[in-house]
């Protein structure tokens, strides 16, 4: 029995990837692809984001999905459809491009700082909660409404600063 393409065909993946890139509002963005990765990088206001895919990066999600890819242009169909997924939350208002996107920056890597902190873009546990003010601050200024922000935001951050008070307090 052969290998099972999951995807259409790369160019097809390629148009939808233009498309996708127009709903968001990129303009500037590459691609390409090898025989055992690919990626997607683009430009938004004024940063550089990359997105890569691989055959060992879908080996090990293959334990959860059970679906195996062979083909790597079913690795870039993977990461085209994310980003449509992307586009359609952002285009629904679920989520501002801009805030997700410095979400991405600021994702600790794999440790024990509590979610409180790296939703304000740590990726450790601060020394003073002047630090804590200080962050806080700086993501209000482009989170709070009057600041062309939304609403929701402004409440996660605001929520998340607390926590992050209560836990130095807990702490001290």
């Amino acid at each position: 029995m052969g290998t099972k393409k999951h995807y259409g065909s790369s160019e097809e993946y390629e148009q939808k990837l233009k498309r996708v890139m127009e709903r968001l509002g990129v303009s500037e963005y590459r691609y390409d692809w090898n025989r055992t990765e690919t990626y997607v990088e683009f430009c938004y206001k004024g940063q550089w984001y990359h997105f890569e895919n691989s055959f060992e990066k879908s080996t090990k999600a293959y334990e959860k999905t059970r679906k195996k890819i062979f083909y790597v242009s079913d690795l870039f169909a993977q990461i085209v459809l994310a980003l449509e997924s992307l586009a359609r939350l952002t285009e629904q208002g679920l989520y501002e491009l801009s805030y997700w996107i410095e979400g991405m920056k600021m994702l600790p890597p794999a440790s024990s700082v509590p979610t409180c902190f790296a939703a304000l873009g740590f990726d450790h546990i601060p020394d003073t909660e002047e630090e804590v003010k200080q962050r806080f601050r700086q993501l209000v200024k482009v989170a709070h409404p009057d600041g062309g922000g939304s609403e929701e935001l402004f409440q996660v951050l605001k929520r998340n600063y607390l926590e992050c008070q209560a836990y130095m307090l807990e702490k001290s």
